[in-house]
């Protein structure tokens, strides 16, 4: 979404998490995560992390007309971290994602998060992106999503208000 876009007139702070900078491993721990009993530091690490937001807003690409497996190891690590958090689902793809984010919110609803009721489905064309793959203009794509992103962002200062 880019932090700048979802910030732009929001009271809230939003900060990217980047999973590939988190770099946990394929789930390596011996117990059930509701257990909250760790035995990784790079477990206990990520539950820091997590526990130190309010709430989310996931950012991912719909592969296949599903979500990425790193999203689904990185929110498997965790139980108790994530529960009564809001949370919305920003996809893209050729498409937008809407099977992706759809499978994702059964993932929020078996974690007892709070599922926002708007997702942002971004369609990227093979025009957004440039010779090697990266959009030219991340402004020019989000554009027409402006007034979605606008939503979810109020509906997330709402939710927080009433988890507090």
């Amino acid at each position: 979404m880019g932090d700048d876009i979802a910030q732009e007139g929001s009271p809230l702070t939003y900060e990217l998490i980047d999973l590939a900078e988190v770099n946990l491993p394929l789930l390596d721990e011996r117990l059930k995560a509701a257990l909250h009993q760790y035995e990784h530091e790079h477990t206990r690490a990520w539950s820091r992390v997590v526990s130190s937001y309010g709430g989310f807003v996931f950012v991912f690409p719909q592969y296949n007309w599903g979500y990425p497996a790193p999203l689904k190891n990185a929110v498997d690590f965790l139980y108790l971290e994530w529960a009564g958090k809001p949370a919305g689902c920003v996809t893209y793809g050729t498409r937008g994602g809407n099977k992706g984010a759809a499978q994702f919110r059964e993932v929020l609803n078996g974690l007892h998060m709070r599922a926002l009721d708007e997702d942002v489905e971004i369609v990227i064309t093979d025009d957004d992106l440039d010779d090697s793959w990266q959009l030219k203009d991340l402004h020019a794509t989000m554009r027409p999503y402006r007034e979605q992103t606008r939503r979810i962002d109020a509906q997330m200062v709402e939710t927080l208000k009433d988890t507090q």
